[in-house]
């Protein structure tokens, strides 16, 4: 610079700026870190910029932070599912022990209903009293008709006709209640089970009877 000087005295002091990056080439500004940080990336030949490791890390935290809630999440859900399963069938068990010492009082009005005493003042109550019970969901069931199965009836009675081509209840001695799913009480019924033997009609006894006749007016001639 001194040599320069000595040479040159009329030529201006020159500023030597070595960092060009930081200096904006249109304004003649410095820029601020981020925009040199654009500058360089966007600049041709330039070096690729280095992974910064923290986002990733950040990033694989939150993940895994979004996953732990989700499973607590489902977690919850399921827990509120069992725990409403069970409050229900807690509820079922109290109301079907309660209706089961009822049941004695519903055999009482279906003799008194088969006998021709539920009247008056008697069946009013009645007829309420099975209203609300059928409110509360129980129903009765065991028909004649009725295909026997021994999850629900309670065989008391045997018989077998060739009328049948299955097991049937063929009396009710006492109906069954179920209250939803849950099983109060078996019907007691007798049942007819399917004989081997061919059913007759009323016309072919008829016709044996007529031939039996005849056959005894013969011998008493002979």
């Amino acid at each position: 610079m001194s040599e320069d000087r000595e040479t040159r005295p009329d030529e201006p002091e020159r500023v030597v700026i070595r960092d060009k990056r930081r200096i904006d080439p249109r304004t003649g500004e410095a820029r601020p870190v981020e925009a040199e940080a654009q500058a360089s990336a966007s600049a041709p030949g330039a070096p690729a910029p280095e992974v910064d490791e923290v986002p990733m890390v950040e990033a694989k935290l939150l993940d895994e932070r979004t996953a732990d809630l989700q499973r607590v999440h489902a977690e919850y859900a399921n827990y509120r599912k069992r725990a409403e399963r069970d409050r229900q069938a807690a509820g079922e068990l109290a109301v079907g022990r309660f209706v089961g010492d009822l049941l004695p009082i519903l055999d009482d009005l279906d003799r008194a209903r088969a006998h021709g005493d539920l009247t008056g003042a008697l069946k009013a109550v009645a007829d309420h009293f099975e209203s609300v019970l059928t409110k509360a969901g129980v129903v009765a069931f065991g028909e004649v008709g009725d295909a026997f199965d021994p999850a629900v009836h309670e065989a008391v009675m045997h018989d077998e006709s060739p009328e049948v081509t299955r097991t049937t209840c063929t009396k009710v001695l006492r109906q069954g209640y179920r209250l939803g799913e849950r099983l109060l009480r078996p019907a007691m019924v007798g049942v007819t089970d399917p004989s081997s033997e061919p059913a007759v009609s009323e016309d072919e006894n008829q016709d044996l009877s007529d031939e039996n006749q005849s056959n005894n007016n013969t011998d008493s001639e002979s």
